[in-house]
């Protein structure tokens, strides 16, 4: 019955914590774009990498 009274208050920081963790990663915008990075892999946009190829005499 002692480690209750260790063990509800960790639970309680942990708990804390994670919500803390959870509102900052909302505010800080990382589940803004949850389709984009998916469908960016199927674009081709090989052509924003091609370098024209120079001659140098």
């Amino acid at each position: 019955m002692e480690i209750l009274f260790l063990l509800i208050p960790i639970s309680l920081f942990l708990i804390v914590i994670i919500v803390w963790a959870f509102l900052w990663a909302i505010k800080s915008g990382q589940f803004d774009d949850l389709e984009g990075p998916a469908h960016s892999i199927l674009m081709d946009n090989d052509d924003l990498h091609q370098s024209t190829p120079t001659k140098h005499d």
